[in-house]
């Protein structure tokens, strides 16, 4: 039960991390010096980082579902 508790922390840690570094205004596309000003796809590096988050999140429910069932 600690490890899922602690493997939970972790997630929700990554998960914060992930979402702050795809702010519009200074996430990996100013990173090099890019605009910001115009929308753009997601490319790369934060097309990955969008789809780590939306899978870290599915993670992270699971795990609160399995700490609250068990």
């Amino acid at each position: 039960m600690r490890i899922v508790s602690l493997t939970q922390v972790l997630v929700s840690i990554s998960i914060v991390a992930l979402i702050l570094l795809q702010e519009r205004s200074s996430g990996f596309s100013t990173l090099l010096g890019g605009e910001s000003s115009v929308y753009q796809t997601r490319r790369g590096i934060e097309k990955g980082a969008y789809y780590a988050t939306i899978a870290l999140c599915v993670v992270f429910v699971g795990l609160a579902v399995y700490q609250l069932f068990n």
